[in-house]
């Protein structure tokens, strides 16, 4: 085994290590000092984004099990029962330090491990979406420049990517505040198809049972990537770019389908994506969760570059790579299918009984670790915590105090705010009819929906957050992204199921941030408890800061529902002149966190209403249900902008005009955020049916307008069809190009 190194205290400084966890290591090592690969593998798995340390805590508890729930929290995705012998495997996952560092590489190999994440399970991936985060954009300052220039990249990446693969990406959401300057937020969702006795999971077990590398040769790209993402940005960050793993889409293609056809086979124990930590994560995880050991010959691992070390070998976040516990005897077989699809394949190890993880370089051992204590006693970090001051100020203030905006003025700029209008300037460069299963695609409004071909249903899925909610309170604005969600999805006419999470936040060492974090975090458990979604899988991201700046909180979630007809998705959109339309749920005149005053006043305040499950659960029972027996036309939830801007929403995507006459407490109520509201559209012969099913649930209904024309009002405001189309569809792409 090489020697101990002398300069230790710069190399765990280099790793992000202290002299506790120094300790600590040595410890786990009987007492001895470890070498340089040692150092770099304890640095990978206790890092943040392997370890979780910061947020352990606070993410036990989550809600992970349900009649439908097949595989929770724990695997490369969740698995949910999807019915008739068939199941949708999802997840979703952060690039923001990469994304932020090369924008194109970042995005694009953000894309390529989630898939990777769905199809080690054995599922064909079938749908992507996006959940994205920029600063400032319109301006002409030079901070603007770049934050166009970043959402050029990504939005390239993602689409290069995707679009190679041959998997849609269907829908997602995109938006926009300072706070985002100087850290973007880059969150990849996607979901696959499987049959339900089909599945397979990240194991090594079976002493002697060989193990397999595949895919591409390893190079030196994403050396320390899964350090890098667990730290702050700095004005140095840039120096970083080599730490950015490099992807290649067609070889994801090839290895996709490799591995589909492996699985056909009874071959397999098990099989592991290399992401993050790459052949260090893959090989301790599959050992870690059946108490196996292994030994692995990194001499033997193929190699795109020369010279690497054994510490390349084992930190080297190279895409397009997978690990595979074999079934003794069937080594040549599984290389064969591999090397037909002309990828690498290589038998690089063994299983063991030893629980320790033994590597060698030509023969010599070069790291000699006990697995389950590097897997599982990465420090688990208590964190101090503090509620933000800020908070005292910002949720005392009202719409009242501000000066009274007339309510024309208002509903153009709101219309015109990139939060609100079309982005199929971006959805364009995606490819979202690819396997011809899309029904309701990227730009349709509220949930994505994919149909099933195996059984005869939808599937429905809706990434939300509003950053600015989860800012002014982060317990309740957590909670309303899983109701937004979910809400979404029922607007399609599909039952919500289960949530994929994606909890983005500053620094942890900030005692502020780490209050944000276990407030939000108790905020999701709460609503997905009252609301039967549990969580199936996620992924943390800290550090989303820059010189001390951190983002607002930002917990995505996304929702995966099941409509039982694929022929009765709802569309979001109007549908038929002289139709009618109701509002469901009450309007109280909330306006905490909302664009309203972000757009009107620059601010960020208020607070937040009281949070009724119950009604929200009545909502979505009277969409799916009226739906399911044909009654509605189309259904819209209300939420950012109100009632006006989800109105003219409807109206721009259908090129169909309404008259609206709403009576509310205030004029500008037409804007306000009030929670559990929808806009549901019905044929005259069908009002009566819908209102009582409303009546008898409980829930406020209110005939508000009927469908037609050429122009939108909406109590005093006015505006006709071709403005709003106009604003709606051409204002981001005048302000992306401006450049240009």
């Amino acid at each position: 085994m090489s020697q101990p190194i002398d300069n230790i205290e710069e190399l765990l400084k280099a790793h992000k290590l202290s002299l506790a966890d120094y300790d600590h290591i040595k410890q786990i090592l009987d007492g001895r000092e470890p070498n340089r690969v040692e150092i770099g593998i304890f640095s990978a798995m206790w890092s943040e984004h392997c370890s979780y340390k910061s947020s352990k805590k606070y993410l036990s508890g989550f809600p992970t099990k349900a009649p439908w729930v097949i595989q929770g929290p724990g695997e490369n995705a969740g698995v949910i029962d999807i019915g008739d012998g068939m199941a949708a495997v999802f997840k979703m996952e952060s690039h923001n330090h990469p994304s932020f560092i090369e924008p194109f590489q970042g995005a694009a190999t953000g894309v390529g491990g989630i898939l990777r994440d769905v199809f080690t399970m054995g599922a064909r991936p079938v749908a992507n979406l996006n959940s994205l985060r920029f600063g400032n954009l319109a301006g002409k300052d030079t901070i603007s420049r770049y934050q166009r220039h970043l959402v050029r990249g990504v939005v390239d990446g993602i689409g290069s990517y995707g679009n190679c693969m041959g998997v849609p990406t269907i829908g997602g959401e995109m938006s926009f505040d300072a706070c985002y300057n100087g850290n973007i937020l880059v969150n990849a969702f996607a979901l696959g198809l499987v049959k339900s006795d089909e599945i397979f999971l990240g194991l090594a077990e079976g002493i002697g049972n060989p193990v397999i590398y595949v895919g591409s040769k390893t190079g030196r790209d994403g050396l320390g990537g899964a350090v890098m993402s667990s730290d702050s940005f700095t004005e140095e960050s840039k120096s970083l770019r080599p730490t950015v793993q490099v992807g290649d889409p067609f070889t994801e293609k090839l290895l996709l389908e490799a591995c589909l056809e492996l699985f056909k086979t009874d071959y397999v124990v098990g099989i592991q994506d290399m992401g993050a930590a790459g052949l260090t994560s893959s090989s301790f995880e599959m050992a870690g969760r059946s108490g196996s050991g292994m030994i692995m010959h990194l001499d033997r691992v193929p190699a795109r570059e020369e010279g690497m070390t054994p510490y390349d070998f084992m930190l080297s976040e190279s895409q397009e790579r997978m690990l595979i516990c074999a079934k003794k005897g069937n080594e040549q077989k599984i290389i064969d299918i591999f090397e037909k699809w002309d990828l690498d394949a290589a038998v690089i190890g063994e299983v063991t009984d030893t629980g320790m993880m033994e590597l060698f370089w030509h023969g010599e051992q070069c790291a000699f670790m006990p697995i389950a204590p590097v897997s599982e006693e990465a420090p688990i970090l208590d964190r101090p915590t503090k509620r933000p001051e800020y908070l005292d100020a910002i949720n005392s203030k009202s719409v009242e105090e501000y000066p009274k905006v007339d309510d024309q003025e208002a509903f153009e700029k709101l219309l015109s705010s990139l939060e609100v209008v079309d982005k199929s300037w971006v959805y364009t460069q995606y490819d979202s009819m690819v396997q011809t299963n899309t029904i309701k695609g990227p730009g349709s409004l509220d949930a994505s929906s994919i149909r099933v071909k195996e059984n005869g249903k939808a599937l429905a899925m809706s990434s939300d957050c509003n950053p600015r909610y989860c800012y002014i309170d982060p317990f309740k604005g957590a909670a309303l992204a899983v109701m937004e969600s979910g809400r979404n999805v029922a607007m399609s006419g599909a039952q919500p199921l289960a949530i994929t999470d994606c909890l983005n936040f500053g620094n942890p060492e900030n005692p502020e941030v780490m209050w944000q974090f276990a407030q939000a975090c108790e905020g999701i458990k709460e609503a997905c408890s009252q609301l039967s979604t549990p969580v199936v899988s996620g992924n943390v991201s800290l550090y989303n800061e820059t010189n001390g700046q951190s983002v607002f909180p930002t917990p995505s979630i996304a929702m995966v529902g099941v409509n039982e007809d694929q022929n009765r998705v709802l569309p979001s959109v109007f549908q038929k002149e002289d139709n009618i339309l109701l509002l469901i749920g009450d309007t109280k005149g909330e306006f905490g966190g909302s664009l309203y005053l972000k757009e009107l006043f620059g601010e960020t305040v208020g607070s937040l209403g009281e949070i009724d499950y119950t009604q929200e659960l009545r909502l979505w029972e009277l969409v799916i249900e009226a739906n399911r027996v044909g009654l509605l036309q189309s259904a819209k939830d209300v939420n950012v902008g109100g009632i006006a801007i989800a109105i003219a929403k409807m109206a721009a995507r259908s090129s169909r005009g309404i008259v609206a006459n709403i009576t509310l407490d205030k004029s500008r109520d037409i804007f306000d955020e009030s929670q559990s509201r929808a806009l549901l559209e019905i044929a005259p012969e069908h009002l009566d049916q819908v209102v009582r099913m409303a009546v008898d649930l409980g829930l406020k209904v209110t005939a508000i307008g009927k469908v037609g024309g050429e122009s939108v009002r909406i109590n005093s405001v006015e505006i006709s069809l071709e403005k709003l189309q106009d604003i709606y569809f051409g204002t981001f792409k005048r302000v992306i190009e401006q450049d240009l």
